[in-house]
């Protein structure tokens, strides 16, 4: 029989062993929103600050910044998340005004993290190359020199509004290189720079490029990481370099395919407002096919001023996006636009879009403007009939 000792000895001893008391389970919703949470302490971590809204802020720091405001309105959040928030960032002031939102509400936002099960069912966890790839991304750092860059953006986006350029699924043409243009996560970057090649760890051959991004930063990444987040983002999409060769008809080679035609129209309507004005009045579109075709039935169609036309003069377009170019040209013209009211063959009041008070010398300015490229450099103006440099 063993003494009172020997007993101490042994109850102390099996201590040791005693099953420690389960915490109390969590249930998916509240694993799903103390996941959300630290992504944002992550965030933190990784910028020594609290997301924040703006829209000259990365995607993911608004949503953020947005999520935890919400977090911070919700008494049942703040209850949960006190315990691990270790930057306080639960007692920060709030950013936005948020609208009461119920804690289901939060919890659907949340669905990414669980995929509407609880944290140990998650079917995808990034790998190590995947969490290097988005820290090089978010790692960007002020643009020193960004007004050096801006025009180069500003002009990009010219060429596109002008269908110069055109975007492209990166994984249609899944190549890098100094002077490109990206579209990534929403912002449009730049191709500056491209280090020396090098043989990465993994065996093939990578290079640090100097990326700078519309909103005014830019990032020292890898090319290979680069190109992970392109074919990661499903609307990441290269920037064409300007279409290259003829664009009107008279200078085609071989290779460039007819993509429509300009047409200037004149109206024989004996209209009052298209008598006063029949020599600058005039409709300018762009068809697809015969030209002749699509006037044929002008008389019928109150489009058309319900009365035939003359054909004033073509364009053959070559290589382009003709919705496109027929926007930009009504755009320009739009301080031209005629305001004409008409009843079709129903009786019912028509204001047919495409009628200018521009002419034709001006049309004809305004196409060879295009084709040398300065055509976004101008505006028409209305008063005195002309194009202006901006």
């Amino acid at each position: 029989m063993m003494g009172k000792s020997e007993d101490d000895d042994l109850a102390a001893d099996l201590e040791m062993f005693a099953p420690v008391e389960k915490a109390k389970a969590r249930s998916p919703k509240d694993e799903r929103i103390i996941a959300g949470f630290e992504e944002i302490e992550r965030y933190y971590e990784e910028h020594g600050r609290a997301p924040m809204l703006g829209a000259e802020r990365d995607i993911f720091e608004r949503l953020y910044a947005v999520r935890l405001d919400r977090l911070r309105a919700l008494p049942e959040c703040r209850s949960l998340l006190l315990s691990i928030d270790r930057f306080g960032l639960l007692n920060e002031p709030k950013t936005t005004e948020a609208d009461e939102i119920s804690l289901d509400d939060l919890a659907s936002d949340l669905e990414s993290f669980g995929d509407g099960n609880s944290l140990s069912d998650l079917k995808h966890v990034r790998s190590t190359v995947e969490r290097k790839t988005s820290e090089e991304i978010a790692n960007r750092e002020t643009c020193e020199d960004f007004d050096k860059f801006e025009p180069l953006f500003k002009a990009v986006q010219n060429d596109l509004d002008s269908a110069l350029r055109e975007t492209r699924p990166f994984k249609d043409d899944a190549r890098i290189e100094q002077g490109n243009w990206f579209i990534l996560s929403g912002l449009k970057c730049y191709i500056a720079d491209e280090g020396e090649e090098f043989l990465a760890d993994y065996g093939k051959k990578d290079s640090r490029l100097r990326v700078i991004f519309g909103n005014g930063t830019e990032s020292n990444l890898l090319k290979r990481s680069l190109e992970r987040a392109l074919q990661k983002d499903e609307s990441g999409r290269r920037i064409t370099e300007p279409h290259a060769g003829p664009l009107f008809s008279g200078h085609t080679e071989d290779g460039d395919f007819e993509s429509g035609t300009v047409y200037v129209l004149q109206s024989k309507s004996d209209h009052p407002f298209v008598v006063q004005n029949r020599e600058i009045l005039h409709k300018i579109g762009i068809t697809g096919g015969s030209v002749e075709k699509r006037v044929a039935n002008a008389s019928k169609d109150a489009t058309y001023l319900l009365a035939d036309v003359d054909v004033i003069a073509e364009y053959k377009l070559y290589n382009l996006n003709r919705n496109k170019f027929e926007k930009l040209l009504h755009r320009i013209l739009k301080p031209a636009q005629a305001a004409i009211e008409i009843q079709d063959r129903f009786g019912n009041p028509v204001t047919p879009r495409e009628w200018f008070l521009v002419p034709i010398f001006v049309i004809d300015e305004i196409i060879e403007r295009f084709k040398d490229g300065s055509l976004t450099e101008y505006y028409y103006d209305p008063k005195n009939a002309k194009l202006r440099k901006r």
